[in-house]
C-alpha cells in the first residue's frame, strides 16, 4: 500500500498511477490518439467510401417510395442496404472526431481541440439529424429522408476528387452528367408517382399500365428526358395536375439547361485555356505568312511543326505552366522530369546536385525539324544545346557529308560560352550542327551558365578544363596566347592589389585630416563660446539701476549698516548725478572699458564725483 508511484506491465505488478505496457491499453491509446490528415490519402479514400451511401440514399430512396413493386419485392435487400448506410454514417461522425485540422498553417492532433471545434461547428446538427431513426416512425422509405441531408459530403468528396484527378476537366463533364441523370431519375420518380394517383393508363399523357416496373421507369425516364431537355414532343397533358407538373417540367428545365450550358461553356473555355498554355497557337504564323505572302511550303513546315507537338505531347512554354507553384515546389518539379536526362550529359557527370538543380530551372525546351540546322559554323555562340531526344549530325561546309553524330546525353556548343584562355575561335562556333530528324534540346544561354557558375566556382572550373581539353583535341588552343593571357592577368591582379593598398593609405589620411578638422572646428567653437561669454560681461548698464541708483542687488540699509535682507552694505558715497561713462562713437565703434562697463559700481575703487557731475537733485 506504501509503494503506488510505479509502472503497471502486462503481468499485473506495480501500481495503477504509471504508465500501462500492456497490449491491448497501447492498442486503445494509439486509437485516441489516432488523427487524420485532411490532405492525406486515407482521408481521400474515406470520402470516396462515403460517397456511395449517400448517392444511395439519394438515388434510391426515391425510387422504393415511388415504385412500391421494387419496396415490396426486395425488402430484405434495401434493409441490408438502410443498415449498412446508417452503420457508415455513424462511422462518419467518429472520422470527423479525428480528422485534424490547420490553424495558422500548422496542422492541429490535439483530440480536445479537434473535438471542441467539430461540438462548436454548423456541422453536427446536419450529422445528427440524417441519423435520426425516422423509418420507426412510418414504415414508408420516405421516412429516410433525412439521411440525404450529408450531401454536403458528397460535395467535398467531389472537390478532392477533381484537385487529384490528372484530368479535371473530363471528371467536371462527368460530374455535369451525373447531376443531369440524377435530376433526371427524379423526376420521372416524381411522373410515374403522379401517374399512379391520376390512374396508370387512363389517358396518353400518363404513364401506361405496363406489367414490369422496369418497363414502366424506362417510359417515365423518357418523358423526363424530353421534358428536362427542351426537346418537347411530349403527349398532351389533359387534367390540371398534368399541367402543371409539365409546366413545372418545363420551368426546370430552362433553369437546368442554362446552368448546364454555361458549365459546359466553362470546361470548354478551360480546356481552350490550357491548351493554349501548353501549345502555341498555330493560327498567328499563318495569318502573318498569308499576310506577307510567303509560300504554302513554308506554311505547311510550320503546320507540321505544331502537329509534332501535338502527336507527341511536347511542351516548349512548360516553365511558363509551372509559373504559379513556388519556386521551390518549380525546382523540384522540375527536377523530377528533367534530372535524369540532364544527369546523363556527359559534361555534367560528376557535377553537384545543387548545381544541376538551378541548371534545370535555366533550361529551355526547343524542338528542331528534319534537316534545320541547330547551328552554323561562324555564328556567334550565345546558347549552348543537350540533346534530349533525338539525332543531330556534324556536317561540312556542304551541308551533306557527315562528319559525326550526335545521339541522346550529347551536347555542343559550350566552347562558345566560357571564355577559356588561348581559344583562337572565340565565341564563334566551330562545327555545322544538322537536325536528322525531329529532335529535341535544352537550350542554355550564356548569361543563364554565367548566372550559375557564379555561385559554384567549383563546377565552373571543371567546365573550364574540360572546355579546354576539348581545344587541345581540337588544336584551337594557342599554348603561348594563354600564357601571355595569364602573365596579363597576374599583372592586372598585382597592379589591381596594389591599387587597393594605396586606396587604403589614402583613406586612412583622409581619416586622420577629418578628425583633425573636427578638433579644429571643436576648439574654436569653444573659443567663439569664451568670448562670447566676456563680451557680454562688458555689455553697459549692468549692475546699476535708472538713473545711476543702485541696481537690485545692491541694497543699502539705514546709516550704512544692513540691508533687509540681512546681507551687508557697502559704503555710499555723496548723491551725484551720473552722466555717460564713454564717448559715443559712431555705430559699431566702442571706447575703452570704464569700471561700470565691468561691472563694478561707483563709490567702489572711485571716489565720489570722478565720474561726470553732480546734479541738483
Amino acid at each position: 500500500m506504501g509503494n503506488n508511484t510505479g509502472t503497471e506491465t502486462g503481468t499485473g505488478t506495480g501500481t495503477g498511477t504509471g504508465t500501462k505496457t500492456g497490449t491491448g491499453h497501447n492498442w486503445c491509446a494509439s486509437f485516441e490518439n489516432w488523427t487524420l490528415d485532411p490532405s492525406g490519402d486515407w482521408y481521400c479514400r474515406w470520402l470516396i467510401l462515403m460517397a456511395l451511401p449517400v448517392l444511395y440514399n439519394w438515388i434510391i430512396l426515391i425510387c422504393r417510395a415511388c415504385f412500391s413493386e421494387v419496396q415490396v419485392a426486395h425488402a430484405g435487400l434495401w434493409r441490408w442496404l438502410d443498415g449498412i448506410s446508417d452503420t457508415l454514417y455513424l462511422l462518419d461522425i467518429g472520422i470527423r472526431l479525428h480528422t485534424a485540422f490547420l490553424n495558422e498553417g500548422l496542422l492541429v492532433r490535439a483530440r480536445g481541440r479537434i473535438w471542441r471545434r467539430y461540438l462548436r461547428s454548423s456541422l453536427l446538427p446536419w450529422d445528427l439529424a440524417s441519423l435520426l431513426p425516422t423509418h420507426l416512425l412510418h414504415p414508408s422509405p420516405l421516412a429516410r429522408a433525412n439521411r440525404c441531408l450529408r450531401a454536403p459530403r458528397l460535395w467535398e468528396a467531389a472537390e478532392r476528387w477533381e484537385t487529384r484527378s490528372g484530368h479535371p476537366n473530363a471528371f467536371r463533364m462527368a460530374k455535369l452528367l451525373l447531376c443531369l441523370l440524377a435530376a433526371i431519375h427524379w423526376h420521372s420518380c416524381l411522373y410515374f408517382a403522379l401517374s399512379a394517383h391520376l390512374g396508370l393508363g387512363t389517358d396518353p399523357w400518363v404513364c401506361p399500365n405496363a406489367s414490369r416496373p422496369l418497363r414502366r421507369y424506362l417510359h417515365s425516364f423518357y418523358i423526363s428526358t424530353l421534358v428536362l431537355a427542351t426537346v418537347g414532343d411530349t403527349p398532351v397533358p389533359g387534367r390540371q395536375e398534368e399541367f402543371l407538373f409539365l409546366t413545372f417540367g418545363f420551368l426546370l428545365a430552362v433553369l437546368g439547361f442554362a446552368t448546364l450550358a454555361g458549365s459546359v461553356s466553362s470546361v470548354l473555355s478551360d480546356l481552350l485555356a490550357a491548351d493554349a498554355i501548353f501549345y502555341p497557337d498555330p493560327a498567328p504564323p499563318r495569318r502573318y505568312l498569308r499576310a506577307q505572302g510567303a509560300g504554302t511550303a513554308l506554311a505547311r513546315k510550320v503546320a507540321r511543326w505544331h502537329q509534332h507537338l501535338r502527336a507527341e505531347r511536347k511542351l516548349p512554354a512548360e516553365l511558363r505552366v509551372l509559373s504559379f507553384l513556388p519556386r521551390g515546389l518549380m525546382a523540384e518539379v522540375v527536377a523530377e522530369v528533367h534530372l535524369p536526362a540532364l544527369a546523363r550529359v556527359g559534361i555534367f557527370q560528376g557535377w553537384q546536385e545543387g548545381v544541376l538543380r538551378q541548371l534545370v530551372l535555366k533550361l529551355r525546351p526547343q524542338v528542331f525539324m528534319p534537316g534545320e540546322f541547330v547551328c552554323r559554323r561562324g555564328d556567334v555562340g550565345r546558347e549552348m544545346f543537350f540533346i534530349r531526344q533525338g539525332k543531330l549530325a556534324v556536317v561540312a561546309e556542304d551541308g551533306i557529308t557527315q562528319l559525326a553524330v550526335l545521339g541522346q546525353g550529347g551536347y555542343f556548343g559550350e566552347i562558345s560560352l566560357i571564355s577559356i584562355k588561348g581559344n583562337t575561335s572565340g565565341n564563334r562556333r566551330t562545327a555545322n550542327i544538322l537536325s536528322i530528324g525531329y529532335s529535341d534540346l535544352y537550350c542554355l544561354s550564356k548569361e543563364d551558365l554565367t548566372e550559375v557558375l557564379a555561385e559554384f566556382p567549383s563546377a565552373r572550373t571543371m567546365l573550364e578544363a574540360r572546355g579546354r581539353q576539348l581545344l587541345l583535341a581540337m588544336g584551337k588552343l594557342d599554348l603561348q596566347a594563354e600564357a601571355r593571357e595569364v602573365a596579363a592577368q597576374e599583372e592586372a591582379e598585382r597592379w589591381l592589389q596594389e591599387l587597393e593598398m594605396a586606396l587604403e593609405g589614402l583613406q586612412t589620411r583622409v581619416a586622420r585630416l577629418v578628425a583633425q578638422l573636427e578638433a579644429s572646428a571643436l576648439r574654436m567653437a569653444l573659443r567663439v563660446q569664451h568670448l562670447e561669454g566676456r563680451i557680454r560681461c562688458r555689455q553697459p548698464g549692468q549692475g546699476r539701476g535708472p538713473g545711476g541708483a543702485a541696481g537690485p542687488g545692491w541694497r543699502q540699509g539705514p546709516g550704512g549698516g544692513q540691508g533687509a535682507g540681512g546681507s551687508p552694505t557697502r559704503a555710499q558715497g555723496p548723491p551725484t548725478t551720473q552722466g555717460p561713462t564713454q564717448a559715443q562713437g559712431p555705430p559699431g565703434a566702442q571706447g575703452p572699458p570704464t569700471t561700470q562697463d565691468l561691472g563694478v559700481p561707483v563709490g567702489e575703487g572711485q571716489a565720489p564725483g570722478s565720474e561726470g557731475h553732480h546734479g541738483n537733485n
